[in-house]
């Protein structure tokens, strides 16, 4: 199955399925083994009737376990968790979940679909189209140079300019500038 790159792609498109989960009642090594069988940096946690109620990450094993010397082996994920799991629907645009994991300093959010959960994006999924969507964007903009530009929406990812990250992207004369350097390139004219 071929991937159509398009600025307005969605999160159904990069999203990883079937999810890997672990309930909360498990342990922490019954969890860790659960993401190194299917090498993945982190299962959702599933509740009673099996909804999400969180999120268990390599970070949370490390900070919440390891490095407070705790037993993961009686230790109970429910316990360690990252909670609450934050989720999009599948048709979110890829832009909008990027902003959704800046805001809350997140780096994967659960894919849910009419109460269901049905996959997992990551910051590193997001991250694998961003070159893509970027070269799309700009060969659109040197393809209609003469047409009014109207109000560019902003976008999140790396300034052109800077290298900086920013939640504000927006192309300016074939770039794609954090409003810093959108300002610094109009005084320079």
């Amino acid at each position: 199955m071929g991937l159509e790159l398009t600025p307005k792609m969605v999160v159904r498109e990069i999203m990883s399925s079937p999810v890997l989960t672990v309930s909360k009642g498990q342990t922490v090594v019954e969890a860790a083994r659960v993401m190194e069988r299917g090498d993945v940096g982190a299962v959702i946690v599933t509740g009673d009737g099996g909804k999400p109620v969180g999120i268990l990450t390599e970070r949370d094993i490390v900070r919440r376990v390891v490095s407070k010397a705790l037993n993961p082996m009686e230790i109970r994920v429910g316990e360690v968790m990252s909670t609450p799991l934050r989720t999009v629907d599948p048709e979110v645009k890829i832009v909008d979940a990027a902003k959704i994991m800046s805001r809350y300093r997140i780096r994967r959010l659960g894919v849910v679909y009419k109460g269901e959960l049905v996959g997992i994006v990551s910051s590193r999924d997001i991250l694998g189209v961003t070159p893509e969507l970027f070269e799309i964007l700009q060969e659109k903009a040197r393809m209609e140079p003469n047409e009014e530009p109207a109000e560019t929406p902003s976008i999140a990812g790396y300034c052109d300019r800077c290298g900086e990250w920013s939640d504000n992207l927006k192309e300016f004369e074939g770039e794609f500038l954090c409003e810093e350097c959108r300002l610094e390139k109009e005084e320079e004219r």
